[in-house]
């Protein structure tokens, strides 16, 4: 294709031979095979001109994006193996989704433009299982035990926690709070299964208090929590991210146990056969470097 569309540009195959740097002789016997492979000719050609015929001025258009297309696709599949273009997946808990993904999708599709990123937010625990089974690529999640020994983790977020409270509440003066301040008071609490992982670790906080806040209420997601926290239900425990919510009329305050904190783990598999999931993991773990 190459040798018909030199000749069919030049119509002369002393010029296309030199176009090609070969000599003419290679050049028509390519030309010749391929007339004969089609069963048509493609050229009228005497001593003196060189010709196209209806059939070659056809095939000229055709071959020309036949040639694009073969060096396109040729090219894409360098670049999907280099992970410089693709496709990643991206697992995500609700907390993450506040302001860390979006400015990271943000980032990344001025870094890497060719990587196309799809989001999914899910739990933990099924997030885990997405990554075993292969239908998400990299994962936002909370810390889990026992990891599998094939995934491969990176600290994303370690923030600490805050006492959210409707405003006009008696604490709202307070700078800080103090594990006395929550003697008795309603208290919004995680779920101890769709929310394990705050659940226990607000748990660990409290553990410490003499007198501990009235649990009235539980729920699995944060935004749950502060909407019934802006209803006047009850004070509650939530990561500090929280506030990225905007919930009108819900203030927040930092806690006398500033060394608990909530944390948030990249995690892939190290095993991945998705060379764009490992570009895009690299890309992750430097921007969260500069973030920290």
């Amino acid at each position: 294709m190459r040798c018909f569309i030199a000749v069919g540009e030049e119509l002369h195959f002393g010029r296309a031979a030199a176009r090609l740097f070969m000599t003419q002789s290679p050049l028509s016997r390519q030309i010749r095979l391929l007339e004969e492979t089609l069963g048509v000719r493609l050229f009228e050609r005497n001593s003196r001109a060189v010709r196209l015929t209806a059939a070659g001025a056809a095939l000229l258009d055709d071959a020309r994006r036949l040639l694009a297309l073969a060096g396109h696709a040729v090219d894409t599949a360098r670049r999907i193996d280099k992970g410089v273009s693709g496709k990643v997946r991206i697992g995500f808990t609700a907390v993450a989704g506040y302001v860390l993904v979006p400015n990271l999708i943000a980032e990344a599709g001025e870094a890497l433009p060719e990587i196309e990123a799809t989001l999914h937010e899910m739990v933990t625990v099924a997030q885990v299982s997405a990554l075993q089974a292969g239908t998400i690529d990299l994962g936002f999640m909370r810390p889990i035990a026992d990891m599998d020994p094939e995934l491969q983790w990176r600290l994303a977020v370690s923030e600490p926690l805050h006492l959210a409270m409707p405003a006009g509440h008696a604490l709202a003066q307070r700078k800080q709070i103090g594990s006395k301040d929550l003697a008795g008071l309603p208290f919004i609490q995680y779920s101890a299964t769709e929310g394990k992982y705050f659940h226990d670790l607000i748990g660990s906080v409290l553990a410490g208090t003499a007198r501990p806040p009235r649990v009235v209420q539980q729920m699995s997601q944060t935004h749950s929590v502060i909407a019934l926290v802006r209803a006047g239900l009850g004070v509650a425990l939530v990561p500090a991210s929280a506030r990225h919510l905007h919930f009108p009329h819900v203030l927040f305050r930092p806690i006398w146990r500033d060394d608990v904190r909530a944390e948030l783990h990249l995690i892939w598999r190290e095993a991945t056969h998705n060379p764009a999931c490992r570009v895009f993991a690299d890309f992750a773990a430097a921007y969260l470097a500069r973030r920290a």
